[in-house]
């Protein structure tokens, strides 16, 4: 018997409770890598839940996530800004499921990006600066460092813009 592949699918307003619970775990394993808490994400209701599952069936959004066997184990989503157009937001790969073995990184990016070609000819995201192994990922994809950077916050520390030209 053979081991079950990954799927990379859209979230749905019907996946709240996944998409929740992985966010949570996202809070809980890198504090501060987000822009909320792990208390402020607790606190949110159903209907936020079900709403932030739902950018996979949103106009002008995207959400993928990663299954593996029944587990939901990495997610991305995508976003339009007025200043840098499709932008990479809320990336979370389960610890074990990080690396190059499986390809769960790169498959939810290349979801993303097909995603971003719908709305333009670039994607940019936002990585932590002192995030080497994140930073060296993007640059294998295709990412370059704009030079712009964004200050640190209460939440999260100083961040570098990546952009790729589709």
């Amino acid at each position: 018997m053979t081991a079950p592949e990954i799927q990379i699918r859209p979230t749905g307003p019907e996946d709240w409770e996944r998409v929740r619970d992985l966010r949570l775990e996202a809070l809980a394993d890198t504090p501060g890598a987000f822009g909320d808490t792990l208390p402020e994400a607790r606190a949110q209701s159903e209907a936020y839940w079900r709403a932030r599952a739902g950018r996979g069936t949103t106009p002008g959004r995207t959400g993928v996530a990663a299954i593996h066997g029944g587990r939901w184990v990495g997610t991305m989503a995508g976003v339009i800004e007025a200043e840098a157009g499709a932008l990479l937001v809320s990336v979370y790969i389960t610890p074990a499921y990080r690396g190059r073995t499986l390809g769960v990184t790169g498959a939810l990016l290349r979801a993303v990006e097909d995603w971003a070609r719908t709305v333009g000819d670039t994607l940019s995201l936002h990585v932590h600066a002192d995030n080497a192994r994140a930073r060296a990922f993007y640059e294998r994809e295709g990412f370059h460092v704009t030079g712009r950077e964004f200050p640190e916050t209460a939440i999260s520390t100083r961040q570098l813009e990546m952009l790729k030209r589709l």
